[in-house]
C-alpha cells in the first residue's frame, strides 16, 4: 500500500508522470474494436484525438470529455484487423500517448502513435 500512495504522491507533484491509457474492447457482434482513450490532464481545457481514422481532420476528431477528477475520456469504434496512426490535440498542441502499440515517423519529422487492432 505504501508504494501505491508514493506513486500517487509523485503523480500529483509531477503531472507529466501520469499514465495515459488506451483500452481496447473487441465486439463479438461486429468486426470493430471499441477504443477508449483516457488522459489525465487537469490543466487542459480541451483534448481531441485525431488520426488516420478521421483523415487527420480536426472537425471530425474524437473530443474527449473532461471529468471532475481532471481526467479526459472518450471512445471510438474502429474496424479491427487494421492499424491507425493518431495523436492527441491538447489545447491545440499535438501530444503522443506512451501507451501506443508503436510509433511511426510522420512527414513533419515527429512521430505518431500507432494502434494495432
Amino acid at each position: 500500500m505504501k508504494s501505491i500512495g508514493f506513486l500517487l504522491y509523485i503523480c500529483k507533484k509531477n503531472p507529466l508522470t501520469r499514465i495515459m491509457a488506451i483500452t481496447k474492447q473487441y465486439l463479438k457482434s461486429k468486426p470493430v474494436c471499441k477504443v477508449t482513450f483516457s488522459v489525465p490532464a487537469e490543466e487542459a481545457k480541451k483534448i481531441k484525438v485525431i488520426g488516420t481514422f478521421n483523415n487527420w481532420n480536426e472537425k471530425n476528431a474524437v473530443e474527449l470529455k473532461k471529468f471532475k477528477n481532471g481526467n479526459f475520456r472518450g471512445s471510438v469504434d474502429l474496424e479491427k484487423d487494421n492499424s491507425y496512426e493518431f495523436r492527441y490535440l491538447v489545447d491545440g498542441i499535438f501530444k503522443n500517448d506512451e501507451q501506443a502499440d508503436s510509433f511511426k515517423t510522420n512527414e513533419f519529422g515527429s512521430e505518431n502513435g500507432v494502434l494495432n487492432l
